[in-house]
């Protein structure tokens, strides 16, 4: 049986990424794994991700979570 784990690392991102992913979907980080592995694969699949990252940051700013801010802004540069 896979772990959460095993599906990260197979799909070549890091849990912070998966983790926004999962929270700009609403979906568990099991399947913002999978969702995660085919944006991977394209460019603008990869572009798709840095939107969902930028969106969180923005919504991080508007809610005065500096910390998580600041870790989205890292994630985004990345």
């Amino acid at each position: 049986m896979l772990t959460l784990k095993d599906c990260i690392d197979l799909c070549d991102l890091s849990e912070a990424e998966v983790a926004a992913i999962a929270e700009h979907e609403h979906v568990p980080e099991i399947i913002a794994a999978e969702i995660g592995c085919k944006l991977v694969n394209s460019t603008a699949g990869r572009l798709v991700l840095k939107r969902y990252i930028r969106e969180n940051l923005v919504h991080a700013r508007a809610q005065h979570m500096d910390k998580k801010a600041k870790a989205l802004a890292l994630l985004l540069r990345r």
